[in-house]
């Protein structure tokens, strides 16, 4: 079996090592077993892995809302938007989980309140993408 360093992670713990403030291997920090569903949809994007269907949201839930959020800036959902901007975590509302803050492909910023924005007028607009 070959396996493959992370050179970035490595390096990291090295100078933590060095520091004595903790041991662990890179290999426990990858582990995906105890992934949270953000952390498992990171590790989807860097995949650049393509939807297999579509469909129309017909009843308002958080995830729609999110999904809502993503479209208006510009991106199908969390997946493409982590793709295309690099990131491996969207700043969301601790309070209610939707997200706060999406940076578009001009590098404009789009900021979200905390309630609730996609209307009911709006919601068979959200496209959902099924993996």
């Amino acid at each position: 079996m070959v396996t493959q360093e992370v050179p970035c992670i490595s390096r990291c713990l090295e100078e933590a090592h060095s520091l004595d403030e903790f041991s662990t291997s890179y290999k426990e920090v990858l582990n995906t077993s105890d992934m949270k569903k953000s952390e498992v949809s990171g590790v989807m994007a860097k995949a650049d892995i393509k939807p297999k269907s579509i469909y129309h949201a017909k009843k308002w839930s958080d995830d729609v809302e999110n999904l809502y959020r993503f479209q208006q800036a510009g991106y199908r959902d969390e997946v493409e938007y982590k793709q295309v901007k690099q990131v491996d975590m969207v700043e969301c509302w601790p309070e209610t989980g939707f997200v706060k803050k999406l940076q578009r492909r001009d590098n404009t910023f789009y900021y979200y309140d905390k309630q609730r924005e996609c209307e009911d007028k709006e919601v068979h607009k959200v496209k959902v993408y099924v993996y």
